[in-house]
């Protein structure tokens, strides 16, 4: 049998948090209508934090309530804290991924709030989504490296597994903010969550700051991991990162893992040509993708 690694598209949210463009809610909703169209029934579509600080997400209440709901497609809010949280419940979204902290550096400036806190606070806050029966995931961030303090020690990522685990979190992620992480750090770190992560689903998060995201997702596939995340057109970026570029490309992904044999169950025409209406369309301005420039292979017949 095919193997099936599921994407879960952060366009919507990780996405567009950062771009120059403010985009409309319409066109927000046009583009997460283009996703479902090619294929994606998983994606994050809002954020929940203070609107002054992240302002192309201040219509995220909006877009969940307008959004098209599906048999089968599932819309992530992103909180980080309980206010954050209990916004994304009232919104209406199918699950809630709440962030932990692998560094203080980071931490302080983005959250104000060490790894240790971050994990504390989740440990109160989780129990919101439990009693709405809503999933709730955690990823890391900077967990590969932190722009503040350098790097993090991989210890600290199986600690907040850990804590991550018993407090119900069906689903962990490593968030590789900055794009600084390789191959084998990739399988180190994973190797260490696994002794702590129990039953949890593990997800991998990676930008491609430095071009390591695509060798990166080949190892933590080939190490098992079932769940990448990655961004339509490659668009994204941490608005707390210094020099922290966008997202890996979801057609770039999708055309390597069909190409070695996986399942995604994604159309790559489409995902390739929702690339090219961010870029043409939407933004208006280039986006980071090879299949954007180069297109699939074989090619597809006239």
């Amino acid at each position: 049998m095919t193997r099936k690694i599921e994407i879960v598209e952060v366009g919507p949210r990780d996405g567009l948090q950062n771009d120059p463009v403010l985009l409309s809610t319409e066109m927000k909703l046009e583009f997460i209508s283009r996703l479902i169209d090619a294929g994606v029934n998983r994606m994050e579509a809002a954020s929940f934090v203070h609107p002054k600080l992240v302002p192309a997400m201040a219509d995220s209440a909006e877009v969940m309530a307008l959004a098209p709901r599906l048999d089968g497609v599932k819309y992530i809010g992103l909180a980080l804290n309980e206010r954050g949280l209990r916004r994304a419940l009232e919104a209406g979204c199918d699950e809630i991924n709440y962030v932990m902290v692998a560094s203080p550096g980071f931490g302080l400036k983005n959250q104000n709030a060490t790894p240790e806190q971050t994990a504390d606070l989740f440990d109160k806050i989780a129990i919101l989504a439990h009693d709405e029966a809503v999933p709730i995931s955690v990823t890391v961030s900077v967990a590969f490296g932190d722009p503040f303090d350098g790097e993090v020690d991989p210890k600290i990522l199986g600690m907040l597994a850990a804590r991550a685990r018993a407090a119900g979190a069906c689903e962990f992620a490593l968030g590789d903010t900055i794009g600084v992480a390789d191959p084998w750090r990739v399988r180190k770190a994973l190797d260490i969550v696994r002794a702590q992560s129990g039953d949890m689903r593990l997800r991998m998060h990676f930008h491609n700051t430095r071009n390591t995201a695509m060798a990166n997702i080949a190892a933590a596939v080939d190490a098992g991991i079932d769940v990448i995340d990655a961004s339509c057109g490659g668009i994204g970026g941490c608005p707390f990162a210094p020099a922290a570029t966008g997202n890996v490309a979801s057609e770039d992904v999708i055309y390597m893992l069909e190409r070695g044999g996986f399942e995604t169950g994604i159309d790559l025409g489409r995902m390739i040509a929702t690339a090219k209406w961010l870029e043409d369309v939407a933004l208006k301005h280039p986006v980071d993708s090879a299949l954007k420039r180069a297109g699939g292979f074989p090619a597809p017949q006239a």
